[in-house]
C-alpha cells in the first residue's frame, strides 16, 4: 500500500471549524491529542462490553513522550486504532469527526463510557507547534495491516503501510523552532496536570501517572466519606485553607452535570481571589473561566463542574446563549441557597459561628442574584453590637415597637466599628435601642438593598445624627440657653472651627449628652461613598460634609457663655471640638499634638 495525496477541505465543514477552533493558546494542542487518545480507549472499551472486541485489552496506559534530541514530542495510546479507509475519512477530510459518527452509532451502549471529541479538528491542532507530524496506528481488527501517515503542515501527506505489530495510535510531533518550549518536561507536566489530571484513561509522562481517572465527584455521594472531600479539596487547593463545607452536584436531567463546589473561607472584602472553579467537560479541563455559567457571586467558590454538554472548544458567545449553559446557571444557584438554608435549618449555632466566613457570600448574592435573594432572605443573619444573631424577620419583631419614628418607619442603627463609634453607641443603648454591626463595604450596598426591599425601613448609622433625630418622635427639648445665648455659642464655634468643610448647629440635647458632636447624614455618607466606589476622588475636605452639633444644654455650654474673655471662649470651644473629632477619630498630626499641648495648660 503506497498513496500520495492532497487534504480534502469540504466547504460545509470549513465554517464551523473557523468559528470553533480558533485555538488562542498553543498549549491546547496537546489536551486535544490526549483527549483523541483518551477516545480511543474509551471506544475500545465500548466494542469490548458490546463483544465486538473479545481481544485482550492489555496495558491502555496513554504514554506521552519526549525526546530533545531529536526534537519530538510522541502520544501513544493501545485503543481502537484505525485502518487504511478510517484514516483517509477521518485524517484526510479535515472537520469530519470519527468520535461523532462514532456515538450517533453506538448511542444506545454508550451509557458510562464518555467520548469527549465532536468535531474532528483536534488532531491538525498539532500544526500549531509542529513543521511536521506523523503517526502509525493499527486498527483493533487484526487483519487490517498498519498504517503510517505523514504532512508537514501543508495540504499535501503521504500515507503508506507500516510493520506497527501493536493496536492503537502513536502520534509523533516535530517541534518547530519557536515552539521548543513544549521539548521541556516540565512545561509538558504543567501542562497535562492542567488539562488531563482528572481523565478517564491512565496517562503516563517521565515515568509517572499524571491523572485520578475515578475523580471523587463522580462517585455517588452516599458512598463519600468527609474525609474524602476534604482529601481531594487539598488535592485541587494544595495550599488552601481547610473548607467550610461543599455541595455535591448530580443531576442527569434536563442537562447531564456533576461536581463539587467548595464553600472556602471568604475575606469580608470585594478583593477576593476567583476563577476557582474548574470546568470540565468528560473529565477534560476546559477552563476557570465560569463566569458566563455561574452567577458573579458563585465564583468565589471553590472546586469542579463536569458536563458533557459543555463542548470542549467553547466561546464566550457560546456560553451566554446557550440554553443548557442557562439551565446549569439556575440549577447550582438553587443547590447553593438549598444547602445554606439547610445548614441554618439543621445548626443554626454552627452556621452563626460561621457567618464571619460565608455573610459576605450570602450578601453578594442578594446584591446579585434576584433569585438568591428571595432564598436568602429567611437565613441571611444580622449581627448587634452584643454578638447576637437575628433573621430579617427576628429583627424586625425585636426592633419595631421602639424604634419607630412619628413618620411610622422602623429606624434600624448600625455602627461600622462599635469602638470607635462607642460615644454614639451609648447614647443609642441609653435609650433601650438596639445597633448592628456592619462593618464591610458591601456592607453598604446591602443596606440600600434592604431598604428598597423592606416595607418602610430606613437603615442609619449612629454617628449620622443626634439620636433624638435618628430615631425622631416628635418630642421637643426646650434649651436653657436664650435665643441669644444660641447665636453667641453658635458665632463662638463657627470661629473657632474655621473650615467649611463642617456645618455648626446648635440644639438642645439632654445634658448627660456629650457637649459637641461630629456627625456625617447618611444620605451624605452614602454618597460619598459611591462616588469613591466609582473611581472619583473624594477626600474628608467635601464642603458641608460633617455637621458640628452643639448641645446647648450642656453645663459647659453655659460656662463657655459666662467666659469673660473671648480669646479664652474661642480656645474653649475649639478644644470641645477637637474632642469631638478625638471620639470620631479623625484627630491626627499636628493637630493631635496641638490638643494633647493644650489639654496640659488646661491642667495646669
Amino acid at each position: 500500500m503506497s498513496k500520495q495525496g492532497t487534504l480534502s477541505i469540504h466547504t460545509e465543514n470549513i465554517f464551523p471549524i473557523i468559528k470553533k477552533f480558533l485555538y488562542s493558546d498553543h498549549e491546547i494542542f496537546l489536551r486535544e491529542l490526549v483527549a483523541n487518545a483518551v477516545d480511543a480507549s474509551q471506544k475500545l472499551k465500548m466494542l469490548a462490553s458490546s463483544s465486538e472486541f473479545d481481544g485482550e485489552m492489555g496495558d491502555m496506559t496513554i504514554k506521552i513522550s519526549i525526546d530533545k534530541e531529536h526534537k519530538t514530542l510522541s502520544i501513544s495510546d493501545g485503543g481502537i486504532g484505525m485502518n487504511e479507509e478510517e484514516v483517509e475519512k477521518y485524517i484526510n477530510q479535515i472537520a469530519f469527526s470519527s468520535a461523532e459518527e462514532f456515538v450517533q452509532k453506538y448511542s444506545d451502549k454508550s451509557e458510562g463510557t464518555n467520548i469527549i471529541g465532536h468535531f474532528g479538528l483536534g488532531f491538525y491542532s498539532a500544526f500549531m507547534v509542529a513543521n511536521k507530524v506523523e503517526f502509525n496506528t493499527k486498527s483493533y481488527r487484526a487483519a487490517d495491516p498498519a498504517v503510517h501517515w505523514e504532512c508537514e503542515g501543508q495540504t499535501s501527506f503521504s500515507m503508506a503501510a507500516s510493520d506497527k505489530a501493536d493496536r492503537g495510535t502513536t502520534i509523533t510531533l516535530y517541534i518547530n523552532e519557536d515552539s521548543e518550549e513544549f521539548l521541556e518536561a516540565s512545561r509538558i507536566e504543567g501542562i497535562l496536570k492542567k488539562y488531563c489530571s482528572f481523565m478517564p484513561v491512565e496517562i503516563s509522562f517521565d515515568g509517572k501517572t499524571i491523572n485520578n481517572t475515578k475523580p471523587l465527584w463522580l462517585k455517588k455521594p452516599s458512598d463519600i466519606k468527609v474525609e474524602e472531600y476534604q482529601e481531594f479539596y487539598k488535592e485541587l487547593y494544595p495550599f488552601a485553607e481547610d473548607p467550610l463545607f461543599w455541595i455535591h452536584l448530580n443531576v442527569d436531567y434536563p442537562f447531564n452535570l456533576t461536581g463539587i463546589l467548595y464553600f472556602p473561607k471568604v475575606s469580608n472584602t470585594f478583593e477576593v481571589q476567583k476563577n476557582k472553579i474548574h470546568l470540565y467537560s468528560n473529565q477534560v479541563f476546559i477552563t476557570d473561566e465560569v463566569k458566563e455559567i455561574v452567577p458573579e457571586f458563585l465564583t468565589l467558590l471553590h472546586g469542579v463542574i463536569d458536563s458533557p454538554d459543555i463542548p470542549l472548544n467553547v466561546s464566550r458567545s457560546y456560553l451566554q446563549s446557550d440554553a443548557n449553559v442557562k439551565k446549569i446557571s439556575t440549577y447550582i444557584v438553587k443547590k447553593a441557597a438549598e444547602k445554606l438554608a439547610e445548614l441554618f435549618k439543621d445548626d443554626r449555632k454552627s452556621f452563626e459561628d460561621k457567618w464571619e466566613d460565608i455573610g459576605f457570600f450570602i450578601k453578594y448574592g442578594m446584591l446579585t442574584d434576584d433569585k438568591f435573594y428571595d432564598k436568602a432572605k429567611d437565613f441571611v443573619l444580622l449581627n448587634d453590637i452584643d454578638d447576637k444573631f437575628y433573621t430579617l424577620e427576628e429583627y424586625t419583631a425585636k426592633v419595631k415597637p421602639l424604634q419607630t419614628d412619628k413618620n411610622d418607619r422602623m429606624v434600624w442603627l448600625y455602627t461600622f466599628h462599635h469602638e470607635i463609634q462607642d460615644s454614639f453607641v451609648q447614647s443609642a443603648i441609653k435609650r433601650g435601642y438596639n445597633v448592628l454591626k456592619f462593618p464591610h463595604p458591601i456592607d453598604n450596598h446591602f443596606m440600600q438593598q434592604l431598604e428598597t426591599k423592606l416595607d418602610k425601613v430606613s437603615i442609619k448609622r449612629v454617628d449620622s445624627d443626634t439620636i433624638d433625630r435618628l430615631i425622631d418622635k416628635d418630642e421637643k427639648t426646650e434649651s436653657v440657653l436664650s435665643a441669644d445665648e444660641q447665636k453667641e455659642v453658635s458665632d463662638l464655634y463657627i470661629a473657632a472651627v474655621n473650615d467649611t468643610k463642617y456645618t455648626i448647629k446648635t440644639e438642645a440635647l439632654s445634658p448627660d449628652e456629650a457637649p459637641v458632636m461630629i456627625t456625617q447624614s447618611e444620605w451624605m455618607r452614602r454618597m460619598m461613598d459611591m462616588q469613591r466606589m466609582n473611581g472619583m476622588n473624594v477626600g474628608d475636605n467635601f464642603p458641608g460634609g460633617y455637621d458640628v452639633i452643639v448641645n446647648t444644654n450642656h453645663p459647659l455650654a453655659k460656662k463657655l457663655v459666662g467666659m469673660r474673655k473671648d480669646e479664652k471662649k474661642k480656645d474653649f470651644a475649639k478644644h470641645l471640638f477637637n474632642l469631638a473629632r478625638l471620639t470620631q477619630n479623625m484627630l491626627a498630626g499636628k493637630d493631635m499634638t496641638e490638643f494633647v499641648q493644650r489639654s496640659i495648660e488646661f491642667l495646669d
